[in-house]
């Protein structure tokens, strides 16, 4: 059976944990764990073989997240990367049309927390069971309380009756009271050629749409979808798009710990607390509580608080979310408001990771920025000019063998280099160790889309 795990995200419910660049199933959560290493680990135990649908601009954290876990050296995940997301539906077939039509597929989201992984795996031999005579099989989770949030399923043992989109908390209560409705996971097990012919029979503008853009995508050590063939499809979820019209329906009821962790409530349900009820994560540092209870917080920093309750601080080193508790979905509107002043705080932390390695901003103002680097072994940015900055490199510690022009020379520790606006340059560590070293860009413009690359090892534009 092949896992099927759905990457995508904006990161907005979390923020400022979370930013489009580095979404909530990346940030390491849990004693340095992250909802993504967790999924994989969890879904090893089920499947053989693990397929990742990521966007273009994340993959390359699920790959760091895989090396960094203890898996066997026989394990290989495949990647397919999609320039722009088209919602479930197409990222679903797109992986399914690279599978053999009778491979078993478990589709998983990437940023879902299960704490009781034995009654999940009888959830899944319970839904392989189903999906063998040709059903599309949805985990129906047994709902805790009435929740809002999530959207419905109606059952009756089996059988799917109905889908409910979220309710209004009179409509949730009488869903809790009737006894056969179940939160609707987004998780989902069948064939992949089932899959594919009732997506044709009941989106067949998503299926064609689809196929063609398999069949015209780069294809090398992973599956690389055009921009233009992926705008192209029509976006839609899985539910609306087959789950909602199809009669090959069932449902396996599960009562295993999961959570959604869509909210900062719903996070600090699900961390360790003291006890004044208190989740603290502060990196290490012990934070000082006085006469505080019931609180959430997450810092970079050394926290003190004094006579608050209920309340949700959330510091990052560029953004401080406070809040008081059960108003955390209003966090989107935060978002939205930032978007609307075209702000790049919805979108990446001061600390950005990149395929070779990571910078982070130090400084910046009007006409200046200043950042320190790291480039992994062996890896190298991308051949690129700027027509708006130059940069000044220098050199913390390791070797940076360096592109300028027509040049290539090395530049050691404690040693600089100069990179004058509009000159063909080019950073690589080659080393064994990795290369630290600051960057100071001068110019009437410093954004990070002032980058024309000629050449690119990742095969980014």
């Amino acid at each position: 059976m092949t896992n099927i795990i759905l990457c995508g995200g904006s990161g907005t419910r979390l923020w400022p944990l979370s930013r489009t660049l580095m979404p909530k199933q990346f940030v390491k959560l849990f004693e340095g764990e992250s909802l993504f290493q967790k999924t994989v680990a969890r879904n090893q135990k089920a499947c053989n073989a693990q397929f990742i649908v990521s966007n273009a601009e994340q993959y390359f954290l699920a790959v760091d997240q895989i090396e960094e876990m203890a898996i066997n050296n026989n394990y290989k995940a495949n990647y397919l990367l999609e320039p722009v997301g088209r919602n479930t539906a197409p990222a679903i077939a797109l992986a399914c049309f690279a599978l053999d039509a009778e491979e078993m597929v478990l589709v998983t989201p990437s940023d879902h927390l299960i704490k009781d992984e034995q009654a999940y795996l009888e959830a899944i031999d319970k839904a392989k069971a189903l999906a063998q005579t040709n059903n599309l099989v949805t985990f129906g989770i047994t709902p805790q309380y009435p929740e809002t949030g999530f959207g419905y399923i109606e059952a009756d043992g089996e059988e799917v009756l109905s889908f409910k989109e979220k309710p209004d908390a009179a409509t949730a209560q009488a869903y809790i009271d009737a006894g056969n409705y179940y939160w609707n996971s987004g998780m989902f097990c069948f064939k992949a050629g089932c899959f594919l012919e009732e997506l044709k029979n009941h989106s067949p503008e998503i299926y064609a749409a689809s196929l063609f853009a398999y069949n015209n995508a780069k294809v090398d050590e992973m599956i690389r979808i055009s921009h233009d063939d992926m705008i192209a499809i029509p976006q839609d979820s899985i539910d609306y798009a087959v789950m909602e019209k199809s009669d090959k329906v069932r449902v396996v009821p599960s009562d295993i710990a999961w959570s959604d962790l869509g909210s900062f409530d719903a996070l600090y349900a699900e961390l360790p607390q003291d006890s004044n009820g208190n989740a603290i994560s502060t990196q290490g540092l012990e934070a000082i509580i006085k006469d505080s209870k019931d609180n959430l917080i997450i810092s970079e920093k050394l926290v003190a608080t004094i006579d608050v309750d209920d309340l949700l601080i959330i510091d990052t080193a560029d953004a401080l979310l406070v809040s008081r508790k059960g108003s955390s979905q209003k966090v989107k509107e935060v978002v939205q408001a930032l978007k609307q002043r075209n702000s790049e705080l919805p979108n990446i932390h001061v600390t950005a990771h990149r395929p070779w390695g990571t910078y982070t901003i130090l400084d910046e103002s009007e006409g200046y920025k200043v950042k320190r680097i790291v480039v992994k072994p062996g890896k190298r940015l991308s051949l690129q000019k700027h027509y708006h900055r130059s940069e000044h490199w220098i050199v913390v510690s390791g070797t940076a063998t360096v592109t300028r022009g027509e040049e290539e020379f090395l530049v050691r520790a404690n040693e600089s280099t100069y990179i004058p606006m509009g000159e063909l340059h080019r950073l690589e560590n080659v080393g064994k160790i990795p290369l630290v070293m600051i960057e100071a860009q001068v110019g009437e413009y410093v954004g990070e889309d002032d980058i024309v690359r000629i050449s690119d090892d990742f095969k980014r534009v």
